[in-house]
């Protein structure tokens, strides 16, 4: 799968302190924005990479524009947590252990 990452990213910061998170890892099309966490580490965990990926491929499915629409929709509707889109994300990145 072709993609990029991005360290320092501002929207992953941004996403960071909406979550109260040590770190975040957010995906705009195919590049992973990082923020309180380094490449090397991010690599390092392979459930996350995956979950990440998962994401890369709903934006491929549904085009940019229309995934980051349903996903906002999905969220308000539903919840960060309970997002359709986040749920197959965890799901995948549980899948082949």
């Amino acid at each position: 799968m072709n993609y990029r990452i991005k360290e320092n990213s501002f929207l992953a910061y941004i996403a960071r302190k909406v979550l109260k998170a040590n770190g975040v890892a957010m995906v705009l099309g195919n590049t992973i924005h990082l923020n309180g966490v380094k490449s090397v580490d991010f690599l390092k965990d392979v459930k996350w990479v995956k979950h990440e990926l998962v994401h890369i491929d709903q934006f491929k499915r549904y085009g940019f524009f229309k995934f980051l629409a349903l996903y906002f929709f999905e969220s308000c509707r539903n919840g960060y947590y309970n997002n359709k889109f986040e749920v197959e994300a965890r799901r995948g990145a549980e899948a082949g252990d």
